[in-house]
């Protein structure tokens, strides 16, 4: 039975010791470099954007009607011979199948892969039954004699050397097995299960498709055991949760455009098997095979009915969000979920195993939006994520004193600010003069000494803004500038590049001293009515009708600004007018400067040399802006040297690094390590929290610093004098 630590702190103490795992890390981040590029590969030609829209509206389309999709294909499958089952729970549904089982003199019982078997931990129960369960996909089959759970969804035993499996084949069979034999073990493997084939009385596999169309369930696997399991023996039971009902064939082939291609980056799975009714089959009663189908609710049709989390059914198991996270790309699929893995793993334990399950990883998310990003089915995970954090809270009752603290800060703007201004005084003692805290606050533990911390500016940007912003008297555009709390408060200089380059392309800029906090951190800690005041306190202090254009020179506030005030204040059509004039004019600087300024070279002589980029996961995946940084870098004569993964996240995530210390550190590590390998001698960002870890963490990194600054700073200076 899998085990998931239920606090925080024991669950930190998994994270830590996966970190020390060198094999776990490399091999997944072997995988993820090259997942990205077979992916890319796959999909070369297609409308991406255009599949997945087309997939996602099929899927919503078929969830409110999950009951009726399944009566339609009741009667089709037991037309066809199949007896149909239905398990409200996971119990239910275990006791269902060794009914199955026993009624039909079984012993002996071949799987195919089944993360909703997984789900119900079936063969726990059939083997105190009494049966002989034997798992025939290699990597279950690999992962079940090691006695643990999968930990990805399509590859199973991914988190295991190739010395580990042979130590197992080695005590399994009695014989030496070389471990750089591959073919040979998996001969091993091919001779051990084959027969487990010829003696099973019963096969059992889920299904990737339940078609109500014809009672046809539809299997999609890279191994031929997944046939095997179907046609050999006597009995077969496929256990398919309700999410799987679609209407015809065409909703399955939709899906199978983009199933493979998200899972593997192959371009079709190896075998798509296609199963209506009770087939021949010699040793079944009357030669006919004898087919159960047990359809699993647990949850799910409460699940379709909820008009938040209901886009979480749309998943195609595809195991996508788990390859491209950072956080998974570290730690492994054991630490980052609980029997789903990845980010729809975060979400699905709570409805599936519980809150004690969901409690302490459903708080490991950076909101770096990889995930959503590769989503066959364009479910917003990180979304769904936050979600289900605010209604563990909310049911818990139990708030952290640093939610109830945030809440009373930013409700209150005048107290929020006052508090702010106030911190440069008490930081004095741990800056020692300078632009950075060297030494930890009391109240952070050693495990944050990854990177020093800035000091809050003495001068807050609004208190300069009168003296330092020009009037001027024909001015091109009129913009708005949403400063955000840290460029507001700690990076006021950001700012001024942007007044310099604003001056330069007669630009006037405006700073509505009414704005706040974004809410953001508000939105991450699930304090969703605390974030819905902020966007109001914010919608009055910036009028977007008063403006050409909405500025932001953080990325985090800009997607926030467009993505999330729209959903916090959905449903007040007064002020639902207003967010949408906010979310069209929101911009970030760089798309700014170039697709609205369109600058040219000519204003510019390139002050900096060699220049690294990172690119902040909310102006990447957020905003959906990737070129125009890179295109303004080259613009302004800078010699822009790509690094790897510029767009993984550099650890920061708000308040995640101060949660989770060393997730942050090491992402921050690969980061860095990333930056220096390219000579580069400044590295260049869009967002301010990226400045402060990725500036703090250079710190740290001794002698040979590079320099990190905001992409405004280095722009500006790049200008002809």
């Amino acid at each position: 039975m899998i085990s998931t630590p239920h606090d925080v702190k024991e669950y930190r103490g998994h994270l830590k010791k996966a970190l020390k795992n060198t094999f776990l890390g490399t091999t997944l981040d072997n995988f993820a470099t090259s997942y990205r590029a077979s992916r890319a590969k796959a999909f070369e030609g297609m409308d991406l954007e255009g599949l997945i829209q087309e997939i996602a509206q099929g899927k919503d389309a078929s969830i409110p009607y999950l009951e009726e999709l399944f009566t339609l294909f009741k009667a089709r499958a037991e037309a066809a011979g199949a007896k149909i089952h239905v398990a409200r729970t996971a119990t239910e549904a275990n006791e269902i199948i060794a009914s199955i089982a026993k009624d039909n003199g079984v012993r002996k019982i071949v799987k195919g892969k089944s993360m909703t078997a997984e789900e119900t931990f079936l063969n726990t129960h059939l083997e105190k039954e009494g049966y002989q369960v034997t798992e025939t996909d290699l990597g279950e089959w690999i992962i079940q004699l090691r006695g643990e759970g999968p930990s990805h969804m399509v590859m199973p035993a991914i988190h295991l050397s190739r010395q580990q499996v042979a130590e197992l084949f080695t005590k399994i069979t009695g014989a030496p097995q070389d471990p750089d034999d591959i073919n040979g073990m998996v001969k091993v493997a091919r001779r051990e299960l084959r027969q487990a084939f010829l003696e099973a009385d019963m096969g059992i596999t889920g299904a990737n498709f339940a078609i109500a169309e014809t009672g046809t369930i539809g299997l999609v696997t890279n191994e031929g055991n997944g046939r095997l399991v179907t046609t050999l023996p006597r009995v077969h039971v496929a256990l398919v949760g309700f999410d799987k009902l679609i209407p015809d064939l065409q909703s399955a082939l939709r899906v199978l455009k983009a199933l493979p291609r998200n899972a593997t980056g192959q371009a079709i799975s190896t075998y798509v098997t296609w199963i209506t009714g009770a087939n021949d089959c010699a040793p079944g009663p009357d030669g006919r095979k004898e087919m159960h189908i047990v359809f699993l609710d647990n949850g799910r049709l409460a699940l379709a009915r909820d008009p938040v989390f209901s886009q979480a059914l749309r998943c195609v198991r595809c195991g996508a969000c788990a390859n491209v996270c950072p956080i998974y790309k570290l730690v492994g699929g054991h630490n980052y979920g609980h029997v789903y893995i990845g980010a729809i793993g975060l979400i699905l334990t709570y409805f599936y195993h519980g809150r004690e399950n969901a409690r302490a990883i459903v708080k490991n998310c950076l909101n770096c939006q990889a995930c959503k990003s590769v989503c066959a089915a364009g479910i917003d995970l990180p979304h769904l994520i936050k979600e289900v954090y605010r209604t563990v809270l909310e049911v818990e009752g139990k708030k952290p004193v640093k939610n109830i603290l945030l809440n009373r800060a930013l409700k209150d703007r005048r107290l929020f600010h006052f508090l702010l201004r106030r911190a440069y005084l008490a930081q004095k003692p741990l800056a020692g003069g300078g632009d950075l805290i060297r030494h930890l606050p009391f109240f952070l533990s050693r495990e944050h000494g990854f990177r020093s911390l800035p000091v809050v500016a003495k001068t807050p940007l609004r208190d300069q803004w009168e003296r330092i912003n020009p009037r001027l008297p024909n001015p091109r555009y009129r913009v708005a500038l949403f400063g955000g709390c840290v460029v507001d408060f700690v990076y006021p200089e950001q700012a001024l590049a942007l007044v310099k380059l604003a001056r330069e392309f007669n630009v006037q800029l405006e700073y509505p001293m009414e704005q706040t906090c974004c809410g953001l951190p508000a939105k991450m800690m699930g304090e969703s009515e605390t974030a819905r005041e902020v966007a109001i306190q914010n919608l009055k202090a910036v009028d977007p009708t008063e403006y050409d254009y909405i500025l932001t020179l953080c990325a985090s506030c800009g997607s926030h600004l467009k993505e999330n005030y729209p959903r916090l204040l959905a449903g007040d059509p007064g002020l639902q007018v207003k967010v949408d004039q906010l979310r069209d004019k929101i911009m970030d600087f760089s798309s700014f400067m170039q697709n609205v300024l369109k600058v040219s070279s000519e204003k510019f002589d390139g002050h900096y040399r060699k220049i690294a980029y990172h690119s902040p996961c909310h102006l990447c995946r957020g905003l959906n802006v990737t070129q125009e940084p890179r295109e303004l870098l080259k613009t302004a004569g800078l010699d822009y040297l790509p690094a790897k993964d510029e767009d993984v996240c550099c650890g920061f995530g708000g308040s995640f690094s101060v949660e989770f210390p060393e997730i942050s550190a090491e992402l921050l590590k690969r980061k860095l390590d990333n930056v220096e390998a390219t000579g580069a001698e400044v590295l260049v960002t869009d967002c301010p929290g990226c400045v402060l870890q990725l500036r703090g963490g250079m710190d740290k990194r001794g002698a040979k610093k590079i320099q990190v600054k905001h992409i405004a700073e280095v722009v500006a200076d790049s200008l002809k004098k």
